[in-house]
């Protein structure tokens, strides 16, 4: 098992590497002043809004939203996983991974399951082409209009009736049984899993076989039967399909989730390669994420009947935790009696692009589903409304698609937004001072920032971090909350004083993926107004308002506790010190 990669090596890593290289290597740049500019590779745009930032270290787009650092920029741009973009990198700044963190070899074991499972493959596409008692399987692959070539490109093969096919043929009984293929029954009777079969290999993001699907030749039961778990498979994380749609088309417009092999296999002989199935289990959230690394725009295609639209439920809970500004669910509910592969059959590539083009977003679904059954004209109606909201509301990380959806629930509820988020946030809700949004901003709009003093400190720093010892003293200001935002202004003077060397690129990082991510992401973006020469300046001003506040506010509880006599000596003390 490879060790975690340190932080302190993702910091010097891409404090060493240019992002405007990586990023220019792939995307046409201009330079912009001290940025560059081109059109962003995550959505469509004429109009340049994708900015590199090399003197920090990032990059943004205005218009959807994708932001990170290079190592992000090669997890969304090449589909690489964390660690494989940290390697990537890496390579071109000439460092080497430390050794406690480096990728350890595969197992022993693994690599013989992955060569009995490759084998087992062959085996079952060597039947489909030659065994005696093919024909049903060949028929039943040619009434369901599946080609020759597409056979190949999904490796489809045959379990032929029997007992003991696969054991007589490969001969490795006790690593059969780890990858699956053999059952073991009271310790002494061992036979195949899969036997007439349609057989489905399911292939890992290198093309290796690690597990199987098998459908029934006939009317019995289970239609349909998976591998189990085993050490190289885990139902929960793959899908069937991604390594094919990936083979068609590395970047795709959208990936469609359907239900069964066979609606894959259709849709990719019908001139739709992008379609993957789950493996009988609801949709996870790590499957969500890894298709996300493949496409922005993910479809999930269910039937229509009751059974459809608690999958697609599922599969919505499964979706929430991944869904950022710049990312897209949608929802097609299948007309009554059909599937993907029948309907793609009946009315071709064009008629099922029709069907994908009046799919539901993932938003409107779930405003459908919430309000179904309660009259929203009402006050109680609209209470349970927003109560039913609460929990897929938490489940949505930190982001302006978060913020926005709050906003249009909370419209429907008619609540403010600010009162919606404390009561999906788990706060108490408390009067404050609010200013409104400045007329035509979008809740992305970093112009939509209001200027607070813990806000600018905070932006300033994530513009230089060397700033930070220009703070001061800030322990006292550790384990307060009286001000919105401060405890996070303390962790990040306090990184950045630890740290001197470290980049914007570097910190940003730091906080993926975590609750302060779009709010450090709108600061990093924040147009302040502030010349880079009174970065200074205005950044120890920006701090001594903040001691100023806290100073008014702890006299403004001290006074409250004179009035009640409550006062220790140590607070009359204090009292006396604040009022001078």
């Amino acid at each position: 098992m490879a060790g975690r990669i340190p932080d302190h090596f993702i910091d010097e890593l891409l404090a060493r590497v240019d992002i405007a290289e990586v990023v220019g290597e792939r995307v046409q740049l201009k330079r912009s002043g001290s940025n560059y500019l081109g059109l962003c590779p995550f959505h469509g745009e004429k109009t340049p809004s994708f900015t590199v930032a090399a003197d920090k270290q990032f990059y943004h787009c205005f218009g959807c939203g994708a932001h990170g650092s290079a190592i992000r920029f090669l997890m969304e741009y090449d589909r690489l996983e964390f660690r494989e973009a940290v390697e990537q990198l890496a390579g071109m700044a000439g460092m080497a991974i430390p050794e406690e963190a480096q990728q350890a070899p595969p197992r022993p074991e693994n690599t013989g399951l992955y060569d009995v499972l490759e084998k087992a493959a062959q085996a079952y596409q060597g039947w489909l082409r030659q065994h005696p008692q093919r024909d049903r399987a060949v028929d039943y692959l040619r009434q369901r209009g599946v080609s020759g070539e597409i056979a190949r490109r999904f490796g489809i093969g045959f379990a032929p009736p029997g007992w003991d096919n696969l054991l007589k043929a490969l001969g490795e009984p006790e690593r059969l049984k780890r990858a699956g293929l053999v059952v073991e029954r009271d310790g002494n009777r061992s036979y195949d899993r899969f036997r007439d079969r349609i057989i489905f290999p399911i292939r890992d993001r290198r093309g290796r076989a690690i597990a199987f699907g098998g459908r029934i030749l006939d009317d019995g039961e289970p239609k349909y039967l998976n591998s189990p778990e085993t050490p190289v498979f885990h139902k929960g994380q793959e899908l069937y399909g991604l390594y094919e749609v990936l083979q068609a088309d590395r970047h795709p417009p959208d990936i469609l989730v359907v239900e069964g092999y066979m609606d894959v296999v259709a849709l990719a002989q019908h001139g739709l390669p992008r379609a993957v199935a789950t493996l009988g289990t609801a949709t996870s959230t790590r499957q969500v994420e890894r298709l996300f690394r493949a496409s922005s725009d993910i479809v999930f295609c269910f039937d229509g009947d009751e059974a459809g639209r608690r999958a697609a439920w599922r599969a919505l809970e499964g979706a929430l935790p991944t869904m950022r500004q710049g990312r897209q669910v949608r929802f097609l509910f299948l007309p009554e009696g059909d599937d993907p592969d029948s309907l793609v059959r009946r009315e071709g590539r064009a008629g099922f692009e029709a069907q994908l083009a009046r799919a539901t977003s993932l938003s409107d679904y779930l405003l459908q589903r919430l309000a179904e059954g309660i009259d929203m004209q009402t006050m109680d109606g609209r209470a349970r409304f927003i109560e039913q909201a609460t929990a897929p509301l938490q489940k949505l990380p930190p982001d302006v698609y978060r913020h926005m959806l709050i906003e249009r629930i909370a419209g429907l509820g008619r609540l403010e937004p600010d009162y919606l988020t404390d009561v999906v946030d788990g706060r108490q809700t408390r009067a404050r001072q609010r200013q409104p949004t400045r007329a035509g901003a979008t809740p992305g709009d970093s112009s939509a920032v209001r200027r607070t003093p813990v806000r600018l400190a905070i932006a300033l720093l994530l513009q230089q971090p060397a700033l930070a010892p220009a703070a001061g003293d800030i322990a006292a200001l550790r384990g307060l909350d009286d001000l919105p935002g401060l405890p996070l202004l303390v962790q990040l003077l306090e990184l950045s004083t630890n740290e001197p060397q470290i980049t914007p690129g570097a910190i940003l990082e730091r906080f993926q993926d975590s609750e302060h991510e779009a709010a450090l992401w709108k600061l990093a973006t924040w147009d302040h107004l502030v010349p880079a020469t009174g970065l200074e300046t205005e950044f120890v001003d920006a701090m001594n308002r903040v001691r100023q506040l806290l100073a008014e506010r702890r006299l403004q509880h001290l006074n409250e506790r004179l009035q009640a006599g409550e006062l220790t000596p140590d607070e009359w003390a204090e009292w006396q010190r604040l009022k001078l």
